[in-house]
């Protein structure tokens, strides 16, 4: 039976990177629009009227409708960078990356050996996006297999579009989290058959980072990537300077950080590294040249005070770019509390990112930054329609400085600045309704 449901309120979407074309090629504004959804699917954007007029009238008869006033109806959120493990560690100390690891992230990963506790943590992790407004993650694991399973069959009946695998780490981590490459192996290939492709779900190839994977794991995670044509990867790049000087030690003889990646095979479309803050200019070239993108995670960063992510320049140079939570390290799921702190971040380097382009990062920029963009990310017929209603008057405060607002793109700064996940009224998913404040 066809499923049509409409959708009225301020429909906002992107075509393109404002940044880069400017906003009035890549921003589409309706203040009174209507998205029409047949069978989780696009159909129609536009004018409210206009929709009406052009629709089957047995269709419109028929079909559930959802009228949200002046709240701003936009594409899913998208957090490109997360561990579902860590979601009972935020705000852990720590006095830098590798202390934090060591002490407080770790022991909540291996808690993880139990599938029962692995179970509950992907149904709470999968809950608390959606209740902020984030409809797809790229999402790190475990090294435990069944933890990829207990996420892949929490997003399943959640009908999410969701990516994530099983962590591969095989050395400088605590004894209980290191596998090795005959189980390593194994066990992916395993996910990889059982989930890759499968409704909603991707598999993404998953080495921690270069420091707890030796050559050959590395070498196997190319091989890995190379078994199915449209598999991804994630990581994490130059973060920490303290991971820098790790990366030197144990892998003498490259020319920096990304190099070791590269001579193992790991760069490419489809894969995303997380920060990649602390890099030489080759090293930047040979991302935007490979087409390899960043994950910027801004409130990961200051929490454990990383560095300052230099996003305008990284777009400048051609590297896809999405924005990340970084939970456990980041202390919200809200990717509204995201764009806030890249934009502090950016004004501590004088080159913050604009309302519209900071927008853009968070729903197409993120689908392109995973490879995705051909099934989410703004409202072209045929995507999936995977939206959230943001009610920018849900805050008192927010309410009185939007009263002053002197255009949309203003309206948006003040959201991303003052709006947090209480401004999240509802969201869908395939058009139905997953979540509602």
């Amino acid at each position: 039976m066809t499923r049509s449901v409409l959708l009225f309120g301020q429909l906002l979407d992107f075509l393109s990177d404002p940044g880069v074309d400017g906003p009035a090629a890549a921003c589409r504004h309706v203040s009174d629009g209507a998205l029409w959804i047949v069978d989780g699917h696009i159909v129609e954007h536009g004018p409210r009227q206009a929709v009406l007029d052009r629709m089957p009238t047995a269709l419109l008869a028929n079909s559930t409708r959802h009228d949200y006033g002046q709240r701003f109806i936009l594409p899913g959120l998208v957090d490109t960078h997360c561990h579902y493990p860590q979601a009972t560690a935020l705000a852990s100390p720590g006095k830098t990356l590798l202390d934090w690891l060591e002490h407080s992230i770790y022991p909540a990963e291996a808690a993880l050996a139990d599938p029962a506790i692995a179970a509950q943590r992907a149904d709470f992790f999968l809950d608390r996006l959606l209740a902020h407004g984030t409809t797809t993650a790229s999402v790190f694991a475990t090294v435990h297999a069944h933890s990829v399973d207990a996420f892949m069959s929490a997003a399943a009946a959640r009908k999410l579009r969701m990516l994530c695998g099983k962590v591969m780490m095989d050395r400088c981590a605590h004894a209980a989290l290191r596998d090795d490459m005959r189980h390593c192996e194994r066990d992916c290939l395993n996910l990889i058959e059982r989930w890759h492709g499968r409704e909603r779900l991707r598999y993404s190839v998953t080495p921690r980072f270069a420091p707890t994977s030796s050559p050959q794991q590395l070498a196997l995670a190319a091989d890995l990537l190379r078994s199915r044509p449209d598999l991804h990867l994630q990581s994490h790049l130059a973060e920490n300077q303290d991971e820098l000087a790790a990366v030197a030690r144990l892998y003498p003889g490259h020319r920096d950080y990304l190099d070791v990646y590269a001579q193992h095979d790991l760069l490419g479309p489809r894969c995303i590294y997380a920060h990649g803050i602390h890099l030489t200019q080759r090293e930047v070239d040979e991302l935007a040249h490979t087409g390899t993108a960043l994950a910027h995670c801004p409130s990961s960063n200051l929490f454990l005070g990383s560095g300052a992510f230099p996003l305008q320049q990284r777009s400048s140079a051609g590297i896809a770019i999405g924005l990340g939570s970084d939970v456990g390290a980041g202390t919200s799921f809200s990717m509204l509390r995201t764009l806030h702190a890249a934009y502090l971040v950016g004004q501590l380097l004088a080159a913050p990112p604009s309302a519209l382009q900071a927008w853009y990062l968070a729903t197409l920029g993120g689908a392109r930054a995973l490879g995705l963009e051909a099934f989410i990310g703004n409202f072209l017929p045929g995507k999936e329609a995977d939206c959230v209603v943001l009610d920018p008057f849900a805050l008192p405060e927010l309410a009185a400085r939007l009263e002053h607002a002197e255009d949309l793109a203003d309206t948006l700064f003040a959201l991303m600045l003052l709006g947090d996940e209480r401004c999240v009224h509802a969201v869908h998913i395939l058009g139905e309704v997953q979540h509602r404040a």
